[in-house]
């Protein structure tokens, strides 16, 4: 999946929880997210840090303008990446409460990061079908993935 592909297939589904989304789906939006955060946050900077006054510290006029369009942009990006983790932790047959892991302090993340980065269940699993389409049609969960496989050499 490209880069464009899965900004606009997580953005298609931004609260849709079911399912499965493959990796490239994840770590390409984390990646938009992170730009974008970080884009954002420089714009602000510019803005925010020469009107800011410096009796109170807190920015003024346009500055304060960009710190609550900050806010908004972050706002509206948290729903979809928490439906494209819960899709992707579906990839890999976890239930979508594993990103509570997050809440637990130090290791909750870590482990989080390693189950969004394994590679998801071959076929269809309980969450769905496989996104990554390599499955025949109509075949279940542990049939070859392509004519042939499993068969002896001297079939093919």
């Amino acid at each position: 999946m490209s880069f464009p592909e899965s900004i606009r297939t997580v953005l298609s589904k931004y609260a849709t929880f079911s399912g499965r989304a493959r990796r490239s789906e994840y770590w390409w939006w984390a990646l938009f997210t992170y730009l974008v955060s970080f884009v954002l946050a420089v714009v602000v900077a510019a803005v925010a840090l020469p009107t800011t006054d410096p009796v109170t510290g807190s920015p003024t006029g346009a500055g304060a303008v960009m710190v609550g369009l900050y806010a908004l942009v972050m706002l509206a990006l948290v729903l979809p990446s928490l439906a494209v983790a819960v899709r992707r932790l579906h990839d890999t047959d976890k239930a979508g409460w594993w990103v509570l892991l997050n809440a637990v302090p130090f290791v909750g993340p870590i482990v989080l990061l390693v189950l969004l980065a394994l590679e998801g269940t071959p076929g269809p699993n309980r969450f769905g079908p496989d996104p990554k389409g390599t499955e025949l049609p109509g075949a279940g969960y542990g049939a070859p993935a392509y004519p042939g496989a499993g068969q002896p050499p001297s079939a093919y």
